[in-house]
C-alpha cells in the first residue's frame, strides 16, 4: 500500500525514482481506506534529507499511511526556508486537539547542550507530554530518545569522552519481542553523537528493558513494556551518505573530526560508502508499524 504526503512535498519525486510507492493528497482521497495517521516532529536541521530517509521506511510496509510533519514554533530553523515550513509543517498547537497512531521524534543537533539550555525544551516538554494522551505509539531517534527518557524518566545523558561515529555491530537481547521480530543475532547499524545513555540507568526503570545493544556503541534500542515509548539511540533512517557528509562539515568547520568506524572502504574517505544497514532498518520501522501501531491502534482514533 502507498504512503500518502502532501502535495507537492519534494521528497515525492526522490522516492517515485526509488520505486517508493507515494500517493499525493488528491489521489489518496479517492480511496475509501482508513491510513494509519503518523506525525513526525523533524528536529533536525536538513529537514528535506530527514522528510525522504523517513518516508522511505515508512513508505515499505503494506499499509496505507497518513503523513504529517511537525516541527517546533519556538525555534527557526537556518537551513529550512519559511515557505518549505509553510507549505509541508503544522506546530503543536495546529494539531493538538488530534489523535495520532504513530509519531517519530528525530534528533537534533543541540545534544552537548543541557536539556534545559535548549531554547525550544518547554515546547519540547509539552509535546512529550501531549504524545502520551493522543499517539498510540512513539518511536523517539537519537537526541529525540534522549530527551523522551529525561522528560519521562528522568535518565541523565553523559558526554562521551570521543565522538560515537561510524557503523558498529549489535546483538538482539530479547529473542521474543516483537519489534526485533526477524532480526539477525548479529546486525549493523549507524551511530553520530557525542552522549550516550548508560545501559544501567534504564535497567533500573521497571517499565523499561533494552531490547538490542553494542559492545562498542552501548544500548541500540530500549523500549517502555507497553510499546507506547520506543527509544533508538541510533540513527536507522540514514542513508549511505550521511556519515560521510556529516564527515565532510565537520572537516570544513575545521574542529578535530574523527574518520567514521567501519564506513568508507579501505578507510579511504573518496570511496563511496555501501549502505550496510538498509534490511535492519527496514524490518524496524514496518515491525514498529505492525505491532506497536496498526496492531495497537483503535479504527475511530477520536473515541480513544
Amino acid at each position: 500500500m502507498p504512503i500518502k504526503i502532501p502535495d507537492h512535498l519534494p521528497a515525492k519525486e526522490k522516492l517515485l525514482k526509488e520505486n517508493i510507492f507515494v500517493m499525493d493528497e488528491s489521489r489518496a482521497y479517492q480511496q475509501d481506506i482508513r491510513p494509519l495517521k503518523i506525525c513526525i516532529l523533524n528536529l533536525m536541521p536538513t529537514k528535506q534529507e530527514t522528510e525522504t530517509q523517513l518516508i522511505r521506511l515508512l513508505g515499505n510496509t503494506p499499509l496505507q499511511i497518513d503523513v504529517s510533519l511537525l516541527h517546533p514554533s519556538s525555534h527557526e530553523p537556518k537551513n529550512t526556508s519559511k515557505e518549505h515550513l509553510q507549505q509541508f509543517y503544522k506546530t503543536i498547537s495546529e494539531i493538538k486537539s488530534l489523535k495520532f497512531d504513530g509519531m517519530i521524534i528525530t534528533g537534533a543537533p543541540v545534544e552537548t547542550l543541557p536539556f534545559d539550555d535548549v531554547h525550544y525544551w518547554d515546547e519540547m516538554k509539552s509535546i512529550l507530554d501531549w504524545t502520551t494522551t493522543n499517539v498510540t505509539s512513539t518511536l523517539h531517534i537519537c537526541w529525540g530518545a534522549q530527551a523522551a527518557l529525561y522528560h519521562h524518566y528522568q535518565i541523565r545523558k553523559r558526554p562521551l569522552n570521543t565522538k560515537l561515529f561510524g557503523i558498529y555491530n549489535h546483538t538482539v537481547n530479547v529473542s521474543n519481542v516483537n519489534l526485533l521480530r526477524g532480526f539477525d543475532d548479529y546486525f549493523l547499524a549507524p551511530h553520530s553523537r557525542h552522549t550516550t545513555i548508560h545501559r544501567q540507568d534504564i535497567e533500573e526503570i521497571s517499565d523499561l528493558e533494552v531490547l538490542s545493544s553494542s559492545d562498542e556503541a552501548g544500548v541500540y534500542i530500549a523500549s517502555s513494556k507497553d510499546g507506547k515509548r520506543i527509544f533508538v539511540m541510533g540513527h536507522a533512517e540514514y542513508d549511505a551518505h550521511t556519515l560521510k557528509k556529516e564527515y565532510e562539515r565537520d572537516i570544513k568547520q575545521g574542529g578535530a573530526c574523527q574518520m567514521p568506524i567501519n564506513y568508507f572502504p579501505d578507510e579511504n574517505p573518496e570511496a563511496l560508502p555501501p549502505l550496510q544497514w538498509r534490511a535492519h532498518s527496514n524490518l524496524l520501522f514496518s515491525n514498529w508499524l505492525n505491532y506497536y501501531v496498526y496492531q495497537e491502534t483503535p479504527y475511530h482514533l477520536d473515541k480513544s
